[in-house]
């Protein structure tokens, strides 16, 4: 009763070997899945960068969970992406709000932020907490006087196309408001000249990468800036262990991106390394975690009028010996994977053929 935490952990490690030997391993079958014969990454569709840049660190003998990290720094950094980092899209209030989650397999660490509002590469922060805390989330307020103790810069992450874009959503609320949109007023809002800055949709955007190493090691991050003009506050799947990433060395990893509450209700991530984990191949996997979501939506405003998902959800998986693949519930979504030869875009797989993409 009187251990402290430090004597634990130094107590501990010295059982380390008896608890590797207790691992329920990754079968399929009676037989034991090896270590992956080449690295793999996967990622969503922005992440083709992400997955060369990833496979070229862990070939230069990077750890995978800093490799994947990086490449998704490719897209935190890029104004031109609206769904990540710097220039995402804003809440209601248009102040950009970000969450991040990472997840390494041959530690078991976990690390997460929410609401983290202005710093770049809420990933890295994410993975300060796996290295620095006791803890796996940190939120809000929280997580920022986190990031700015250990370094990180505080920027403001609204661009002028991201403001654009809030402004004309802003505008669209209600006709009967003092607003006007560009098409009302004749004129590009802000003189921005970015009238295409707001198609009319409400997109949920982010950024999934996950890596096996040529040991069989895995590790995954995920990192957004959520619903476009959000509530303030809201958070989706990505910052959630088992919702939007989840990694078990044994077996492999998963990530999602889309609406991220539907995957939230299911525990997806997690839900898609349990079936590889029962002998499912990943695409497999993936698409049985979608039927659950599916078969979970009643709610009329989420139904389209043949009573489907109005909205799109998709996963992007790989077991520790490089299998890897990714499933939407609608068709028309891809995925970024290099597979140790070369890095490409590629279909993913999906339960129904219309229009969500």
């Amino acid at each position: 009763m009187g251990t402290t935490r430090r004597e634990f952990l130094k107590s501990a490690a010295f059982g380390l070997g008896g608890l590797r030997l207790s691992r329920v391993p990754f079968e399929r079958g009676s037989e034991r899945l090896p270590g992956a014969s080449r690295p793999v990454v996967v990622s969503s569709a922005n992440g083709l960068r992400a997955t060369e840049r990833a496979m070229e660190m862990i070939r230069g003998g990077a750890d995978a969970l800093e490799a994947v990290v990086a490449g998704v720094n490719l897209v935190e950094e890029d104004p031109e992406d609206t769904s990540v980092g710097y220039g995402g899209l804003p809440n209601a209030l248009g102040v950009v709000q970000l969450d991040a989650s990472v997840m390494h397999g041959p530690t078991r660490g976990a690390g997460a932020v929410a609401a983290l509002e202005g710093i770049r590469y809420p990933s890295r922060v994410a993975l300060a907490v796996m290295r620095y805390t006791d803890h796996v989330l940190l939120v809000a307020e929280g997580a920022k006087r986190f990031a700015l103790e250990f370094g990180f810069k505080e920027e403001n992450l609204l661009t002028d196309r991201a403001r654009t874009a809030w402004l004309e959503w802003r505008a669209s609320l209600s006709a009967d408001d003092d607003y006007l949109t560009p098409e009302e007023s004749g004129e590009p809002i802000r003189g921005f000249g970015l009238t295409d800055a707001w198609d009319g949709t409400r997109t949920y955007g982010t950024i999934h990468c996950a890596a096996v190493d040529a040991a069989g090691n895995v590790s995954g991050v995920t990192t957004t800036s959520g619903l476009a003009f959000k509530v303030p506050g809201r958070v989706g799947d990505s910052p959630l262990i088992g919702a939007g990433l989840y990694v078990d060395n044994d077996v492999g990893a998963c990530g999602s991106t889309g609406r991220g509450e539907a995957v939230m209700k299911v525990c997806g991530s997690m839900l898609v390394v349990e079936n590889m984990r029962r002998g499912m191949p990943p695409t497999d996997a993936c698409l049985d975690a979608l039927g659950r979501i599916v078969r979970n939506t009643v709610e009329k405003r989420l139904l389209d009028a043949g009573g489907r998902p109005n909205f799109n959800v998709n996963f992007y998986a790989l077991n520790r010996r490089g299998e890897h693949g990714a499933a939407a519930i609608w068709s028309g979504s891809r995925f970024a994977v290099h597979d140790g030869e070369r890095s490409e875009i590629r279909e993913s797989a999906y339960l129904s053929r219309g229009g969500r993409g």
